[in-house]
């Protein structure tokens, strides 16, 4: 019988989940949070003429932390750009449905009459 080496790579796989990283994403997942409430609670109430900016800055915080949450604690980031892509794009697509069904609804609510 021969003696052979049966070596398994995973070519670097799920290499950089280690507790550092795992803490560290929780550490910038919290810093956004930390800043959402800081807007929220500190300065808009403060400066109410800045919720027109606030809103826009708490979707795209919201953006990272998702971003972050599938990447890292999904493990989205470690799959193949395949699988990636199949989930991303379609989301993209919906995202933008949504947002045009929105802008659409809010012209039929404007066309009722008033009584």
């Amino acid at each position: 019988m021969s003696a052979e080496s049966h070596e398994v790579h995973h070519d670097g796989e799920h290499e950089s989940m280690s507790k550092k990283r795992i803490w560290q994403v929780a550490g910038i997942l919290t810093f956004i949070t930390c800043i959402e409430f800081i807007i929220a609670l500190a300065i808009v109430p403060s400066h109410p003429e800045l919720l027109k900016y606030a809103n826009p800055v708490y979707i795209v915080l919201t953006l990272f932390k998702a971003f972050y949450i599938v990447a890292y604690f999904m493990h989205l980031k470690f799959e193949k750009m395949g699988l990636i892509l199949s989930l991303v794009i379609p989301i993209i697509f919906i995202i933008g449905l949504i947002l045009v069904l929105t802008n659409e609804s809010h012209h039929w609510v404007d066309l009722r009459p008033v009584f």
